[in-house]
């Protein structure tokens, strides 16, 4: 029996990288893990979703989707949370597989 990789598998099932649902579906997954990076910042600061929903002037339910789906925030309000949260945020960006540097 063939295996494939989860390369293999995404190009085939999804699409390949740079068509528009391999983007979309990046996207998702991205947005995904910003979601629960900052639930594990928030647990790892024991507050609640409520508690920093006070702290940044939005209700729980805001922390809730935020949580679950980043997709939907702006960065000014991701940026509030991990200010809020007394986390240091660092940006990478890479271009054809270098990694662009600020000087």
């Amino acid at each position: 029996m063939k295996q494939y990789t989860l390369a293999e598998m995404e190009d085939k099932y999804i699409g390949e990288p740079g068509s528009p649902e391999r983007d979309a579906y990046e996207y998702e997954l991205k947005m995904e893990l910003l979601g629960r990076m900052i639930k594990a910042t928030r647990k790892e600061r024991n507050m609640t979703q409520e508690e920093l929903g006070k702290v940044i002037g939005v209700n729980k339910s805001q922390i809730s989707k935020l949580e679950n789906h980043a997709n939907s925030a702006t960065i000014e309000t991701i940026m509030k949370v991990f200010a809020a949260l007394k986390a240091d945020i660092q940006f990478s960006v890479k271009v054809n597989e270098k990694q662009i540097q600020i000087a």
